[in-house]
């Protein structure tokens, strides 16, 4: 069997059993279910924000209970039915949301989960001390959901609501992830910097997925108010969103039917030691906190990645998600028109960068100009790379200015530089090590496209998609690893991953293509066919600039060099001239010795000329 016949068996089977449930189960066992259910979409939100996203909330139930209150008060007071009920549940619910996460979003580290738990115990406080919502008592009454004549009163019936938007929430999850978004979101992790390199903007990307979580959050509080008729502020406080987010570790915070499996196993273990300790003990409520605590101990010890993680593992990739193939008929992705040979594309003024009383970069000038491979070189300490990051954009210039493509582009962001046409590569590589080749490469063509999470999710960017995926394969075959476009990224040696930075670099379609450091960890072939490679795209009308040590491999590549040491340039020229220069060798040999900072007067910045000093 196929593994996408595999998969789909797989699906078939969970429907299957998923319709049957009703008919086989009592009264109790339904009324399970539809808890699962309901708490399967907070935790599907977690795995997506959290597991995905790598933002910790500890706040989810306040979103639940904006919406379980929003849509209470609406149909109780007002006589509104509980379908616009829905939908004020959700503006409201993504209204805070919004709010919250550009308040609280930019916070690093443990700040972030530290201010989730403040505005949790807020609004849970919030809904028991408002008289419109009855205070702690709560708001009673609730009107069923009914279509027509038909009422889901009863839990058989709202079982099968519950579980029809259950699958659609998840289907549309599943489609945002394999998305243009969904790279995105997957390259959090991998840092802001990583992703304004392909034109995104880390913000908006965690910002657009806190308030997705939010949305569905507040689907699940619009289910449960309308379901139990009921709703008081204590399910809705900073424990219950403990719970949802033990839900999504426990199922497993990289797979999203570790939503479903951690809902399931809650709630079941906590049903179960309800059940349990009573008959053991007469202190059966203050011992259910520490057997459940010790269970999950024992899950997280033995399963670190969650259940679903130990699943995955245990059948070793027999029911992962099939992957797709690049359709013929997808078109091409637009492509940038490229200078002329020869024309000024780059031009650097006086670039100054201060680190305190450090002077790392020390009024270096020098330009580049279109078809031509220009190599930035000097010994360690140099200042190389601090100049390729003022250049695109990741520090800031203390004085200075930078032109590109005639357009002033000093006090741009790395975004906005990025999506002018200037892609990059890192010396330390910034890959996502669990994403495959071709997700990586196809993250690189984020800026030349267009499609957000709704449109994904509804699958209305197919044919966005489509070209996205043929780029990809088209630039993995410039590096030949187009036949190893599904493996992960991480499992690659170093050498090899810089060779697919440069892939994903690519698939920017640059008009200028920044390397760092790009043939540190090749062997010789390897190098061999770097270079084979670069020239090919010089001779395509790609610029590039290079960081490089290995001095053979850009003595035999480059047009020129400009040479820098102790933060200042040194000299500039072709490379046998640079190679032949008394200073460059002083420089590398220790010949020159000089205090950081200051520019000697062996190594005032010179042009060299391929008959000599200039």
């Amino acid at each position: 069997m196929t593994q996408r016949r595999r998969h789909l068996a797989l699906v078939a089977a969970v429907v299957a059993l998923l319709a049957l449930a009703p008919m086989v189960l009592g009264n109790f066992g339904v009324s399970l279910l539809n808890d699962i259910g309901i708490a399967s979409l907070v935790a599907l939100g977690l795995v997506l924000l959290t597991g995905v996203g790598g933002a910790t909330s500890f706040g989810q139930a306040a979103f639940v209970g904006i919406a379980a209150y929003a849509s209470a008060w609406l149909s109780t007071t007002q006589g509104v039915s509980p379908w616009i009920g829905l939908l004020f549940a959700l503006a409201l619910t993504g209204t805070a949301a919004l709010l919250i996460g550009l308040l609280t979003l930019r916070l690093g580290g443990h700040f972030l989960p530290l201010s989730t738990i403040a505005w949790g115990l807020s609004i849970a406080l919030l809904f028991g001390n408002m008289d419109a919502l009855g205070r702690h008592t709560g708001m009673s009454n609730i009107p069923a959901l009914r279509i027509g004549g038909f009422s889901f009163a009863d839990p058989r019936s709202m079982y099968y609501l519950i579980w029809v938007l259950v699958g659609l929430v998840f289907l549309f999850s599943y489609n945002v992830l394999q998305s243009r978004s969904g790279r995105a979101i997957r390259g959090l992790r991998g840092g802001s910097t990583l992703l304004a390199s392909v034109g995104a903007d880390a913000f908006r990307v965690r910002l657009a997925l806190f308030v997705m979580a939010a949305l569905l959050a507040g689907l699940a509080g619009w289910l449960y108010a309308h379901m139990n008729r009921f709703v008081s502020p204590s399910p809705f406080d900073v424990r219950a969103s403990i719970e949802y987010l033990l839900m999504a570790v426990a199922g497993g915070l990289g797979h999203l039917s570790g939503a479903l499996v951690g809902a399931a196993l809650v709630l079941v273990m906590k049903n179960g030691l309800q059940d349990v300790l009573p008959l053991l003990t007469q202190r059966a409520g203050q011992l259910e906190a520490v057997a459940f605590a010790m269970l999950f101990i024992l899950l997280l010890h033995y399963a670190r990645g969650g259940l679903m993680g130990f699943i995955a593992r245990w059948t070793r990739g027999r029911f992962a998600v099939p992957v797709g193939v690049p359709e013929a008929s997808a078109g091409a992705l637009p492509h940038r028109s490229l200078p002329p040979r020869g024309e000024l594309l780059l031009s650097v003024k006086g670039a100054v960068k201060r680190f305190g009383g450090l002077v790392a970069v020390n009024d270096v000038s020098f330009d580049v100009r279109a078809g031509e491979i220009v190599g930035l070189i000097g010994p360690n300490g140099a200042g190389k790379s601090t100049m390729f990051n003022l250049l695109t954009g990741t520090l800031p210039m203390t004085s200075g200015h930078v032109e590109f493509l005639g357009h002033d582009v000093t006090g741009l962001s790395q975004r906005a530089i990025a999506l002018k046409g200037m892609a990059r590569t890192f010396q330390h590589v910034k890959l996502r090590p669990h994403m495959s080749l071709l997700d990586n490469v196809a993250l690189g063509a984020h800026g030349r496209t267009r499609a957000g999470m709704v449109s994904a999710g509804l699958r209305l960017d197919r044919r966005e998609e489509a070209q996205i995926v043929a780029e990809a394969y088209k630039q993995l075959g410039r590096i030949g690893l187009a036949e190893r476009a599904h493996e992960l990224a991480g499992s690659l040696p170093l050498g090899t991953q810089r060779i697919l930075e440069i892939a994903r670099a690519l698939a920017a379609d640059p008009v200028l293509l920044v390397l760092d450091e790009p043939a540190a960890g090749l062997r010789r072939k390897e190098k061999h066919e770097l270079g084979d490679l670069l020239r090919k795209l010089r001779s395509e009308g790609v610029t590039i600039l290079i960081v490089e040590h290995d001095m053979d491999f850009v003595m035999r590549l480059v047009d020129r060099l400009v040479v820098m040491n102790f933060g200042s340039k040194l000299v500039e020229g072709e490379p046998a001239a640079v190679r032949a220069d008394p200073a460059v060798q002083a420089a590398y040999l220790g010949g020159a010795v000089a205090k950081p900072g200051t520019i000697p007067a062996a190594q005032e910045p010179r042009q060299v000329a391929a008959g000599g000093v200039r």
